[in-house]
């Protein structure tokens, strides 16, 4: 009898921390099973070199969204990207969308400048002011190459 119970208790042990394992992963990893309810807004960008999918986006430093896919929009020819921000914040149309990196070499994410106007980004809208990325390989290489002689 008191081999049986010692028995429960320790399955009863193994379920509950597989039971928090399993919660610490979908909570703190990419599962997608605590997503928070977001809408897409779509950002068009002369050049988003570095930025990858899953890319914060973040106004005034504080973490509202993420970067869900980059593509080409062959109309434009600009980088086409799609970020899905939280349902609670609202962003005016007037915004602007940067590219920046975290520290000297850091990664890339989306900076949101926040806008005055009272006409709110609506699901599937798009941000009209965006500014890129900068290309510090192309500087170096314009400032080695084109030296006045």
């Amino acid at each position: 009898m008191k081999k049986l119970k010692i028995e429960f208790y320790v399955g009863l042990f193994v379920i509950l921390g597989l039971a928090c394992i399993i919660y610490l992963f979908a909570a703190f990893g990419e599962t997608g099973l605590m997503n928070r309810p977001q809408y897409k807004v779509y950002a068009f960008f002369t050049s988003v070199s570095g930025l990858k999918k899953g890319a914060r986006v973040e106004m005034a430093g504080v973490e509202i969204g993420n970067v869900t896919s980059i593509s080409i929009d062959k109309e434009r020819m600009l980088a086409k990207v799609e970020l899905s921000i939280d349902k609670n914040i609202e962003l005016s149309e007037d915004i602007i969308a940067s590219v920046k990196t975290s520290g000297i070499i850091g990664q890339k994410y989306i900076d949101i400048l926040p806008g005055g106007s009272d006409t709110m980004l609506e699901p599937g809208d798009e941000i009209v002011n965006t500014e890129s990325s900068l290309d510090i390989e192309s500087l170096v290489r314009k400032f080695i190459f084109n030296k006045n002689k």
